[in-house]
């Protein structure tokens, strides 16, 4: 009896002990928005965490975080305390200086709602890099070249830098770090081997205000005794050819530019616990070496016979001379943040055809960014030369046009220039075996390539499509029972990547260039396919490096020079000026980062008062471009001042959130001002009409919240108008095409909306379709000479299937408050998909059988959800089985409250 009462009692106890156990848990810790980042340098770097745990409701109520120098977890940098705070992302450190070169280990544990503890996390760790100017042991080298004074020798044969060092390691090596950055761009070896697999580094910069420099581990690659280090060096956008781009601008004007160089530098720790460094310096060694030509739009020439044997490794052959100490930029070094470039997927040629004796085109099956990798066996000398384009002419030539550098077409490039500045590669062979090549200096954008020179004729295993592009993570995923929207969504996602090298460009092709018009339209759609806050943090200090004296945005970043109808100081036109602070807004939004808005606040704040000194009487009247692309008047008068209106807004919200009372009072007047200052002036209050009432003006006038009271129903119903007027089909450009859907979801006229996407005739990404495209063109009209065929531009209705029709949407910052607002339309019977937040997994899948709405989601912990479903299919709710009652009905949606978990709901009659 007595051991039966004391099981009992043990089990009681067993219970109690669960029972005072947190239901919470401490998972997918990260830090700067990257998991074990090997290489920071920011002061109080931001961590943060995801909430784990089975069951629903699943919140956290405090956390304590340790962070230590060594993996046993004694808290030595910092230990924080129990904190009493919801907050699990973008936690400040607030520990002990950070020292260089220096890897921290930390980890968490968490609070539930009823004060129970988690298991601490698994241990993360960040890795410092140099943290002080100071700390950076090493300086900038070359080959000693001279940048040449005759425009036309830019394009002769210039024989790229080969770096070498060695050295002898003197012990037992526990670690080794290599920090490194060469400009343009750069490959290195250790002791013959290639270190990484990232491409085009370092991301391209203001570089008189920034340089970007990488951090590897190579502790696997050196040994004890003699190791080399070898470094190749490329153009990039540090040594661009004095291309005049649409015959009038040279790129040299305006960066700051100089022969390719070096700055590296090798840090070991040895068994002993010294460390040794190996930066470069006067003491490396350098020769000329198999790139002979190389620029990011023209191509690269390489000539395999002036490989060098060992040239990174011992016992090196050639000839071999001192290195030469170089200026370098004036920039700062910072260490790389955003995701390096690398190779995310290889692709076959559909199809291989001689299109005239010993010309052979290459078909991917697919319009993209990157380099082809050839495998070929022939003669030395030998030269294969590769010929890129997007397109076919009728007679089933390559079609060069759509992405030739700058419309240099016509022997408008400047002296020395090609008379078409069309993209070549080119390849000579060293004999003696199969070779195997792909350029590492440039990219393309193409579907065709145009092969000449091949000895034999070559086959589909010989050709590799090299698709390069940063590498987000994918985050977002979305299918419907529309398989031409389906087939959409992977057109954008195919364009959004042919469009991230290190800057978000406009084209892969004949521009290369990040234009802030461009971001502000598809940022949204970027950041729910993809991961992209790193990447536009960069962007972000691109801007701000960038920005014009006076305080103005350029119309690109960095800046090269355009200024297209801009209010002047070289600034760019107000949709582009809208575009930094907008993309700063939609990282608040998307994933919480008050720290971006702090830190731009000073450039944003320059550039509105640069702007309010230009405007007259609150309002831009003079040129701009409008909205871009459109196919109606552009209505430039009206959107440059909703652009300025829209700054004000901006700054006005960012200066609440910093709790800036005094900008957020002068700011909320200076916006009611501009408000008053549109309606006024364009507004007809009989017409509902905003100017000439186009889908533009509409759209723009609803979405910046111009119109008020019963100005705003009928400026509703002139937008109606407007697109029954198009029998359904847009007529905006890359602005109008972004507000238009918006409004009309946060209108819930869906109906409206998807009727104008599901167009299959011209104008619509249902006609591009339908037309081939592989990607999204700039324009909307079909382009055989003049425009690109890989644009993100009109992405933007990528946001639309995520917030629309999956209905996924953020009510407080990074997501912390969820709607889950599904908007059927149409024939639509199914969509599912989801994003990955800062908090987790969103997802939402809902499907329309036998007259019964269905809707499965999953909020994530720490967070709670307003869900809403549509009354059209009845009043009888239930969740999991068991009825509900809303906590309100709105505009025909049941509306109910969740906290996080997984939940099916029916809707039914």
């Amino acid at each position: 009896m007595q051991s039966k009462w004391m099981f009992l009692a043990l089990m009681l106890c067993a219970q109690i002990t669960f029972a005072q156990s947190a239901a919470v848990s401490a998972v997918e810790l990260s830090c700067e928005y990257r998991s074990n980042p090997l290489g920071i340098d920011a002061p109080a770097p931001r961590l943060s965490w995801m909430i784990g745990g089975n069951g629903r409701d699943l919140r956290q109520s405090a956390y304590e975080i340790i962070v230590s120098t060594n993996m046993q977890g004694n808290g030595d940098a910092w230990r924080s305390g129990k904190i009493i705070s919801t907050e699990n992302i973008h936690i400040l450190y607030a520990g002990a200086p950070l020292r260089s070169f220096t890897r921290y280990w930390w980890k968490v544990r968490v609070f539930d709602d009823k004060g129970r503890a988690s298991a601490w996390s698994q241990p993360a760790w960040f890795e410092t890099a140099a943290m002080r100017p100071e700390d950076w042991s090493a300086s900038w080298i070359g080959d000693g070249s001279g940048v040449p004074e005759n425009p036309r020798d830019f394009y002769a044969e210039d024989p790229m830098p080969l770096l070498r060092k060695q050295f002898t390691a003197s012990g037992k090596i526990v670690s080794a770090r290599l920090y490194i950055t060469g400009l343009g761009y750069y490959e290195a070896y250790v002791n013959g081997k290639r270190v990484g697999d990232q491409l085009l580094d370092p991301g391209w910069t203001t570089y008189n205000k920034r340089i970007l420099y990488a951090v590897h581990d190579v502790t696997p690659m050196l040994r004890s005794g003699e190791n080399v280090m070898g470094i190749m060096l490329g153009n990039g956008w540090y040594n661009p050819l004095p291309l005049r781009m649409w015959g009038s601008r040279n790129w040299r004007d305006f960066l700051q530019t100089g022969r390719p160089v070096a700055n590296a530098m090798l840090r070991i720790t040895y068994a002993n616990g010294k460390t040794e460094t190996i930066g470069t310096d006067g003491s490396w060694k350098t020769a000329p070496g198999p790139v002979v030509r190389n620029n990011v739009y023209l191509g690269e020439q390489y000539d395999a016979r002036r490989e060098i044997r060992n040239w990174a490794a011992l016992n090196p052959a050639g000839t071999w001379k001192a290195a030469v100490p170089a200026t370098g930029p004036q920039g700062r070094m910072e260490a790389q943040g955003q995701p390096p470039i690398r190779i995310t997927k290889i692709l076959k040629p559909v199809r291989i055809k001689e299109v005239k004796p010993g010309v052979f085109l290459a078909d991917m099956g697919q319009n993209f960014a990157g380099a082809v990798r050839l495998r070929v066996q022939g003669p030395a000398g030998k030269e294969i030369v590769l010929r890129y384009g997007e397109d076919t002419l009728k007679d089933g030539q390559l079609n060069v046009m759509t992405a030739v550098a700058g419309q240099i077409k016509g022997g408008n490039g400047g002296p020395g220039a090609p008379h078409i500045a069309w993209q070549e590669d080119s390849y000579i062979l060293k004999g003696g075996g199969r070779e195997t090549w792909h350029p590492r200096f440039t990219f393309h954008g193409f579907r065709y390539v145009e092969i000449s020179g091949w000895p034999g004729k070559p086959g589909t295993g010989d050709i590799d499509g090299l698709r390069m592009s940063a590498d987000l993570p994918a985050t977002g995923s979305f299918s419907s029972s529309n398989k031409m929207l389906d087939r959409l969504d992977e057109v954008i996602r195919w364009t959004f990547l042919s469009n991230v090298f290190s800057i978000q460009s406009d084209c892969p092709a004949r521009e290369k260039l990040a234009y802030s018009g461009d971001i502000l339209c598809s940022a949204g759609s970027f950041m729910h396919h993809f991961g992209m806050p790193a990447f536009y943090v960069k962007t972000i200090r691109d801007h701000i490096d960038a920005q014009r004296p006076m305080g103005g945005i350029p119309e690109t970043a960095p800046y090269v020079g355009i200024a297209d109808a801009g209010p002047g100081d070289g600034s760019g036109p107000m949709g582009w000026q809208a575009g930094f602070p907008f993309l700063i807004k939609r990282m608040y939004e998307h994933y919480g980062d008050k720290g971006i808005v702090e830190e731009s606040y000073p450039a944003m704040k320059k550039q509105l008062e640069f702007l309010r000194e230009r405007a007259i009487g609150n309002l831009f009247e003079k040129e701009d471009l409008g909205d871009h692309e459109g196919l109606d008047d552009r209505e430039v008068p009206l959107t440059a001042s909703i652009f300025y209106y829209l700054t004000a807004k901006m700054m006005t919200e960012f200066a609440a959130v910093l709790n800036k009372t005094e900008d957020a009072a002068e700011y909320a007047k200076l916006r009611d001002d501009i408000r008053s200052a549109i309606q006024s002036k364009f507004f007809n209050s009989a017409t509902g009409e905003f100017r000439k009432g186009t889908q533009t003006a509409q759209s723009m006038a609803l979405w910046a919240g111009i119109p008020q009271g019963d100005d705003d129903g009928k400026t509703q119903q002139a937008l109606l108008r407007a697109i029954e007027n198009k029998d359904f089909h847009l007529s905006t450009g890359i602005f109008g095409t972004k507000m238009m859907f918006d409004v009309l979801r946060e209108r819930d006229l869906n109906d409206v909306a998807y009727k104008i996407a599901d167009q299959r005739t011209f104008p619509g990404w249902g006609h591009m379709i339908e037309n081939g495209a592989t990607t999204l063109w700039e324009t909307w009209k079909y382009s055989d000479n003049t425009y690109s065929q890989n644009h993100p531009m009109f992405g933007s209705i990528g946001e639309w299937f995520y917030r629309s029709l999956l209905g996924i949407n953020a009510a407080a910052p990074g997501f912390r408050k969820i709607v889950i607002k599904p908007q059927p339309a149409g024939n639509l019977t199914f969509a599912k998909g989801h994003i990955q937040s800062m908090y987790g997994k969103i997802a939402s899948e809902w499907n329309i059988r036998n007259g019964v709405y269905t809707l499965k989601t999953t909020i994530p912990g720490n967070t709670s959800a307003e869900v809403y479903l549509p009354q059209q299919f009845g009043t009888v709710v239930k969740e999991s089985g068991k009825p509900l009652q809303p906590v309100r009905t709105e505009n025909g949606y049941a509306v109910f409250t969740t906290g996080s978990g997984n939940y099916v709901f029916t809707v039914s009659k």
